[in-house]
C-alpha cells in the first residue's frame, strides 16, 4: 500500500470477538457515483460487488495485503495468507463488499461488518487517484446507516503509511491491542492499533446517490 492509498490497515482476522456473519441481502442498485461533481474523486463509481467481481477483488486483496503486512505480522500468518486463500475467501465475501469502478475496471474494494471497517484495498495503478478516500467515506456511511455512532478499524503496528492515511482522514489512534487473526490451526495474535472515528447518523445530510438507505452490508477488515 502507499502512503496515500492502498490496503487499509486490514488486520489479518476478525478482532477476537465471537464470529458473526456480518452479511445481509441488499438490492443491486446503480451505486454511488463520484463524477466531475464529486468531492475530488472524478470517475470513481461505487457499487455493491457481484459474484463475477470476486476474482478481481481477490487479486487486489492479496497484493495489497502483502504490501501492507510483509515484515509486520508473524510468520505463521504469512504462511496461511497465500494467493489461493484470498481466491477462496473473496467469493464468500461478495455480499459484504463494495467495489470502486474506474473506466470499467475494478480499482479497489471495501468490506464492513457492523461498526468495523474490515478491508480497504486499492489496485496499485489506481493508488493516489482518490479511490481510497472514496471507499473509506463509503465505509463510514455504511457504519452510520447501520445505526452506529462510531466506526473502528485495526492497523498492524508496523504499517505506518496506512496509519498516516487514516489519521489524515480524521481517524484517531486509541492505542495497541492484539487482533486475533483466524487460521485453520487457531487464532494468531497480531499487534495492531485500533483506530476510531465518529460517523454521521443516517438522514443527517448524507447523499443517497442511489444506494439503499440502510447501507451496504459488509465493507472492510484485515484478514
Amino acid at each position: 500500500m502507499t502512503e496515500e492509498e492502498g490496503a487499509t490497515g486490514e488486520v489479518p482476522g476478525r478482532s477476537g470477538r465471537p464470529g458473526r456473519p456480518g452479511r445481509s441481502g441488499r438490492p443491486e442498485g446503480p451505486g454511488r457515483s463520484e463524477g466531475p461533481q464529486g468531492p475530488g474523486r472524478p470517475g470513481v463509481a461505487l457499487r455493491p460487488a457481484r459474484p463475477e467481481d470476486a476474482a478481481a477483488v481477490a487479486r487486489i486483496w492479496h497484493a495489497g495485503w502483502s504490501d501492507g503486512h510483509l515484515g509486520h505480522v508473524p510468520g505463521a500468518l504469512l504462511a496461511v495468507r497465500t494467493p489461493e486463500s484470498f481466491a477462496l475467501r473473496a467469493p464468500r465475501r461478495v455480499d459484504d463488499t463494495v467495489v470502486a469502478v474506474v473506466a470499467g475496471e475494478i480499482a479497489g474494494f471495501v468490506m464492513v461488518v457492523d461498526d468495523e471497517v474490515e478491508q480497504v484495498y486499492v489496485a496499485a495503478h489506481h493508488r493516489g487517484t482518490g479511490v481510497a478516500p472514496a471507499l473509506l467515506a463509503e465505509a463510514e456511511r455504511v457504519v452510520a446507516a447501520k445505526g452506529h455512532r462510531r466506526a473502528w478499524l485495526a492497523v498492524v503496528d508496523g504499517n505506518a503509511r496506512a496509519r498516516r492515511f487514516y489519521e489524515r482522514n480524521g481517524w484517531r489512534d486509541e492505542g495497541l491491542f492484539e487482533y486475533l487473526a483466524a487460521s485453520d490451526s487457531g487464532p494468531i495474535r497480531v499487534p495492531c492499533h485500533r483506530y476510531v472515528k465518529p460517523v454521521t447518523s443516517p438522514g443527517a445530510g448524507l447523499p443517497d446517490a442511489g444506494l439503499p438507505a440502510t447501507g451496504l452490508p459488509g465493507v472492510i477488515a484485515p484478514e
